[in-house]
């Protein structure tokens, strides 16, 4: 148990969830917010990230990222705690949680409306299960391209924000685009961190990600564009929507913070979940902050 606990990977699922967050919030100030729907968009994504984990630990291994001597946590099947049989059992049963928690998700959602909309959220919803497991597992992961960062940005922000709201809205506001750039944009910068930390190991494995391609230095300029990027999007947001109650400018120092250790430090790991933490702190601020408008 200690095992596969270690491989779903827990400092990631705050992350995760704070795209459903911001997109529950955003429906909550305009009194679209329901429980149910908010539990189940919760389980969805917590299977789907753990998914992503396992996916993620079984095609590193698989796909020679994942050797000895790589710089960051170790990994399950790299390590031999887990074999890759049994990872990809895991890597089933998750997809089946999915289903089964992403299906009840859409029928309380849509119990009252359309079947095309039923219908479309599913296949979004198998999309994103498909794009969890070819990140760095099948015959050819878009991960091992430098698609990675595109992938984080879209799905962790665009379509986790826009995508949780109108299952409680029905509705699309363009003007929620920027909310969902600013966690895509944190979002991928975690990712950045992660690919910062593996570049060596990456470069080997041939695994081009953006810092494996460019090199540290840009990949580092790269990261603190993706931080500036996710807080301008935010205040471009309030300032068009006229709210000025914003509680979650007191996160900026912890952005800030987080890119100045990945720029000094030789392994920046922990700034992993530091970052993390701090986009869940910056959309819980940001609901807290539309309760007072």
């Amino acid at each position: 148990m200690k095992n596969w606990l270690s491989a779903a990977r827990p400092r990631t699922l705050p992350l995760s969830l704070s795209s459903i967050l911001m997109g529950s919030f955003l429906a909550a100030s305009v009194g679209q917010f329901n429980w149910l729907i908010f539990a189940f968009c919760c389980l969805t994504t917590i299977a789907l990230q753990v998914l992503s984990n396992f996916a993620n630990d079984y095609g590193d291994t698989q796909n020679g990222a994942d050797l000895a001597g790589r710089v960051g946590p170790q990994r399950a099947v790299q390590s031999g705690a887990i074999t890759p049989k049994q990872m990809l059992n895991g890597i089933i049963v998750l997809a089946i949680v999915c289903l089964i928690f992403g299906i009840s998700l859409l029928y309380f959602a849509f119990k009252d409306a359309s079947t095309d909309e039923f219908l479309g959220f599913l296949g979004l919803g198998l999309l994103c299960m498909l794009a969890a497991y070819t990140y760095t597992a099948g015959k050819k992961p878009y991960g091992y391209a430098g698609l990675g960062d595109i992938s984080v940005l879209i799905f962790f922000g665009l379509v986790g924000v826009l995508g949780s709201n109108y299952l409680y809205t029905k509705t699309f506001d363009w003007l929620n685009l920027l909310p969902a750039l600013s966690c895509g944009f944190f979002a991928t910068g975690v990712l950045n961190i992660n690919n910062i930390r593996d570049i060596e190991s990456d470069t080997r494995a041939g695994k081009k990600t953006i810092p494996a391609r460019l090199g540290r230095q840009t990949a580092i300029r790269y990261h603190w564009f993706l931080l500036i990027a996710g807080m301008a999007s935010i205040l471009l947001f309030s300032i068009l929507k006229e709210q000025y109650i914003i509680l979650y400018v007191l996160c900026f120092p912890l952005f800030f913070i987080n890119g100045i250790k990945v720029s000094k430090l030789p392994n920046p790991d922990p700034m992993l979940k530091q970052m993390s933490l701090s986009t869940l702190a910056f959309v819980l601020l940001f609901g807290i902050g539309q309760f007072f408008l």
